[in-house]
């Protein structure tokens, strides 16, 4: 058996670094790879949105409930340059309405009941699941989809039901959530960067 020393765990410490780096570069080059039309018809949607005074509704679970608060807190606040503030709600944030919901209605209905609670025609509901299955974000996007929302759905692995069911199917074909969680992160940067964009065109055009 290999003598183990600090020496040795150190070398070992940065491969794996080195490795975890390695597997998110090829999990990006990969995207980048595809075809940008379901990016830009997401960009597409949430500026018309904008521009006519509506709102973005953004929902997911764990790490994907991150995402969709990071995204809302870009758009409320700013992302790279200054402009007016954009209307996000990111459905995972209030726990009172989360608790209610699910105690009174069950878990697979939290995102549902707010979607009906607030979503109006036209407005623009993100759905976001690495695995593409989560029952309660499918409820959010059948609810939004019911009521004349656009629908969009930030996926992982095949993109699943949850991918079937959006309007607009951004999906990243890998198995580690992880790493799909890292390129759903590059892609909100890349979405708020084109929206920053073409809202600062129309604005001097």
């Amino acid at each position: 058996m290999p003598l183990v020393t600090p020496q040795t765990m150190a070398i070992d410490r940065r491969t794996a670094v080195s490795h975890i780096l390695d597997e998110t570069i090829g999990a990006l080059q990969r995207f980048k790879q595809l075809d940008p039309t379901p990016v830009l018809a997401a960009v597409d949607a949430m500026v018309a949105t904008f521009e006519r005074g509506g709102k973005v509704l953004i929902f997911g679970n764990g790490g994907s409930a991150a995402d969709a608060q990071h995204l809302a807190a870009e758009l409320v606040g700013r992302f790279e340059t200054e402009r007016a503030p954009l209307a996000a709600i990111a459905l995972s944030t209030d726990t009172s309405v989360l608790t209610c919901v699910g105690n009174d209605y069950g878990y697979h209905r939290v995102f549902a009941r707010q979607v009906e609670a607030i979503g109006r025609a036209g407005d623009v509901a993100i759905a976001i699941s690495t695995s593409g299955a989560s029952p309660n974000v499918l409820e959010g996007v059948r609810s939004a989809s019911a009521r004349g929302l656009r629908t969009v759905a930030m996926t992982g692995r095949d993109g699943g039901v949850i991918g079937a069911a959006a309007e607009i199917h951004i999906n990243v074909p890998d198995t580690s959530t992880a790493r799909i969680q890292e390129v759903h992160a590059t892609i909100l940067h890349i979405v708020c960067a084109l929206i920053d964009d073409r809202l600062e065109s129309s604005a001097h055009a």
